[in-house]
């Protein structure tokens, strides 16, 4: 069983923290297991996005991580990052929005094989 997205995004920002990487909810999905997208913004204009991983990436053997992969290879003109997460919204309105601030673009995901 998969850890709630609410515990798993409370952790997720600590881990943020603890690095010294700012960090903060933008949008609360649904506490059980909305889906989270990740925003790191890049402070320069750029961000990079990270979405969950399909399901195929999954291991059985390891069926409660959380994997992600981004949504391009290189950070992402910020106003490109904002339409889709918008549209992602309008998709699933039970999906959480976290985003941080890094210059190094550091994100603390586990990132799906490919």
């Amino acid at each position: 069983m998969r850890l709630k997205s609410n515990i798993w995004v409370a952790a997720y920002l600590r881990r943020c923290q603890t690095e010294g990487v700012f960090g903060a909810v933008r949008r609360r999905g649904a506490e059980e297991a909305g889906a989270v997208f990740v925003k790191v913004s890049l402070l320069n204009g750029h961000a990079m996005l990270y979405v969950p991983a399909p399901q195929t990436s999954y291991d059985d053997g390891r069926p409660v991580d959380r994997f992600f992969v981004p949504v391009a290879p290189q950070a992402l003109p910020e106003h490109t990052v904002e339409e889709r997460l918008i549209r992602e919204i309008r998709f699933d309105p039970d999906a959480w929005i976290v985003e941080t601030e890094d210059r190094a673009g550091r994100h603390f995901l586990e990132l799906a094989k490919t």
